[in-house]
């Protein structure tokens, strides 16, 4: 009788555990930017303070939009075909660039297989319990990153510096030279996404091939 209770209280747990969680197929996931900087004089950094980035996910494909008082940029994944687009819309100045999927690895190469310490520290972001973890990328570079296991994106390409945790990244932060840059999520929205959002511009924008894209990165 003991064992077959003890079975039963397992079921139990492990059915509460599986029902907790939630897959992320579809929905919109909101982030505020917070920018940390030594500096005392205004560069492009600091002015992205306040900006948000909101992440359209539809099954495979998405498309992350980065506002600030500058301007935007799109970067919109064809979960079919692994195919990436960047949109940038600068006032006058809009640009695109189309890069295969190999292309846009290597562009992100310094993201691959980051390494991650999970630590016993929670703490609450937009009602989802987070759990601390130390992040680690192949050049040394140390992160944190707060995720949730209560939301478990289908789709992990969106989201380089946190792919290979057990959950959706909540709370990230980013290290551009002696600027640390916070992203924190507002909302999550499960509400349908339009097929449109990944329509691409056919026309107004300066087209840059993936060589004069990886100029301007060195």
């Amino acid at each position: 009788m003991k064992k077959i209770g003890l079975s039963i209280l397992m079921g139990v747990l492990l059915h509460t555990l599986v029902w907790g969680q939630k897959k992320l197929t579809e929905g919109t996931v909101y982030y505020d930017i917070v920018i940390n900087t030594n500096n005392s004089k205004p560069s492009v950094p600091a002015m992205m303070d306040g900006a948000t980035t909101v992440v359209y996910l539809k099954g495979s494909s998405s498309r992350s939009d980065f506002v600030s008082s500058l301007g935007s940029q799109s970067t919109i994944i064809d979960g079919k075909t692994g195919n990436v687009t960047i949109l940038k819309d600068y006032g006058t100045q809009k640009f695109m660039s189309s890069l295969s999927q190999t292309e846009w690895k290597n562009i992100n190469k310094r993201y691959d297989n980051p390494t991650y310490t999970i630590e016993n520290e929670f703490k609450t972001i937009a009602t989802y319990n987070c759990q601390k973890a130390i992040g680690k990328l192949s050049d040394g570079t140390t992160f944190t990153v707060y995720f949730t296991k209560d939301l478990v994106p289908v789709n992990t390409e969106f989201q380089n510096i946190a792919r290979n945790l057990p959950g959706l990244a909540m709370e990230y932060e980013a290290v551009q030279g002696k600027t640390k840059i916070t992203y924190t999520v507002s909302n999550v929205d499960f509400g349908a996404v339009p097929l449109s959002k990944f329509d691409l511009p056919q026309s107004g924008y300066r087209v840059i091939p993936y060589t004069e894209l990886m100029k301007s990165k060195k």
